[in-house]
């Protein structure tokens, strides 16, 4: 049967994040224990307001226009332009059934190379070798933040692609490194993406959760070349409702056509109740604005308290600036974990699911080394409706109580300390 399928999809497996997940659910249902930290998704509920608008509107049925209903782009528009300070109609607005696919289709539209910063959300590389995609990576570093040097990127478009058209994927708050660039760090991406006439693909899925509000686009430096990637799967919590958007400058407006033709023959139009439903949480009201800041609230004190554990067990980690992930180094550990014959980051975490029930993923499915000792912990395993509901009690003015988080985020908690308790044990055997 193999010669019927084609040949780049030979050696492709489900994506990483959702087949921890499956895995997960697997565990549970033989009755172990298990601590999802692997898949990225939002516990907590989507906004009361959001929710009511897609009951009001579950009776509408008609197909909607390819590039999304007009209302909900100018919304889009108008919040982005408010946000971060650019200038775009709800033209420039292309509405798509999550942010991945129109990511597929902007790949499948582009005549050229990509560029890609590791590490790397984990569907960026596969999506490129299945459209049959050249692929320039750039490896960042922990004592970098996990930032990508500009210098890096000319490099590039001046020796390994010169005269080829780019695409240079740009993810902030990471994937999986729950960093961000600081204004600075983007304006000198941004002169050189310019002056190579590279297009930016400025994934910032992350952006509304980035945990001191301060998260800043890098089209406010480079509009004429910058596509915004977003949606509400990570801010709205509404992963499984499958709606993304991508913003255009008018100069890239031949690839949003390519797209929008591709988009008509493919997905035709996302879900009409739920581009209603869009509508209501991208014009946004006074409690959607402070169910973002009790969720940040409770990611930054969660996530803030998981790195410091983390690093005093001995864990490399940078604390986290948005998101909800952790980048995690275990080579303080190497001599130890080879004595368990544990040489790589998939054996890693294939180790710790077994010996702790705990669930993480490899540094090597994010486009590290495979020899390399890191992987994503994603701190998402927990109640976030109980959560939320007594951060509304503590006033915005104060923070959580110390023992907010061993209270309602337990899971995790206790999760990290398993993980440490492993280590100290195999560092004990190991002295």
């Amino acid at each position: 049967m193999k010669e019927q399928i084609d040949e780049r999809l030979l050696n492709l497996e489900i994506s990483p994040t959702l087949a921890i997940n499956e895995k997960c659910k697997e565990l549970k249902e033989q009755g172990k224990e298990v601590h999802k930290l692997g898949l990225g998704e939002s516990p907590f509920p989507v906004p009361e307001s959001v929710v009511r608008s897609l009951q009001l509107n579950a009776r509408v049925n008609n197909y909607l226009p390819v590039k999304g209903l007009h209302e909900l782009r100018k919304a889009v528009a108008e919040f982005h332009n408010k946000r971060d300070q650019i200038k775009v109609q709800a033209d420039n607005v292309l509405i798509g059934p999550g942010s991945k696919e129109l990511l597929f289709i902007l790949q499948l539209a582009f005549n050229g190379e990509i560029i890609l910063a590791s590490p790397y959300w984990v569907s960026y590389e596969s999506q490129a070798n299945l459209l049959g995609k050249k692929i320039h990576k750039i490896e960042t570093n922990l004592s970098d933040n996990w930032s990508v040097n500009p210098k890096l990127l000319a490099e590039i478009a001046e020796k390994d692609a010169k005269g080829r058209n780019l695409l240079f994927i740009l993810n902030y708050p990471g994937n999986p490194s729950g960093t961000t660039y600081t204004k600075d760090q983007l304006r000198k991406i941004a002169e050189t993406a310019r002056k190579h006439n590279i297009i930016i693909l400025s994934d910032e899925i992350y952006g509304q959760l980035s945990h001191k509000d301060e998260h800043v686009s890098i089209a406010r430096f480079y509009p004429e070349g910058t596509i915004i990637s977003s949606g509400l799967s990570k801010w709205c919590s509404a992963g499984g409702w499958r709606l993304g958007t991508f913003l255009f400058p008018q100069q890239l407006f031949p690839l949003m056509k390519a797209m929008s033709t591709v988009a008509s023959e493919t997905f035709s139009s996302v879900s009409s109740p739920i581009q209603h439903a869009a509508i209501t949480a991208f014009k946004g009201n006074q409690k959607i604005k402070d169910y973002l800041i009790h969720t940040n609230r409770i990611f930054y004190s969660l996530g803030n308290e998981c790195a410091e554990k983390l690093s005093d067990a001995g864990i490399k980690v940078n604390p986290p600036e948005g998101g909800f992930y952790l980048f995690i180094d275990f080579s303080y550990f190497k001599d130890g974990l080879e004595e368990k014959k544990v040489t790589n980051s998939k054996e890693l975490c294939a180790r710790i699911l077994e010996e702790t029930g705990v669930a993480i993923l490899p540094g090597s499915v994010f486009g590290r080394p495979e020899q390399e000792l890191t992987a994503r912990l994603a701190y998402v395993d927990f109640d976030g409706v109980k959560a939320l509901e007594e951060s509304y009690k503590v006033s915005l003015d104060q923070e959580l109580p110390v023992d907010f988080t061993k209270q309602f985020c337990a899971k995790v908690v206790t999760a990290v300390d398993k993980i440490i308790e492993w280590l100290t044990k195999i560092e004990m055997r190991g002295t």
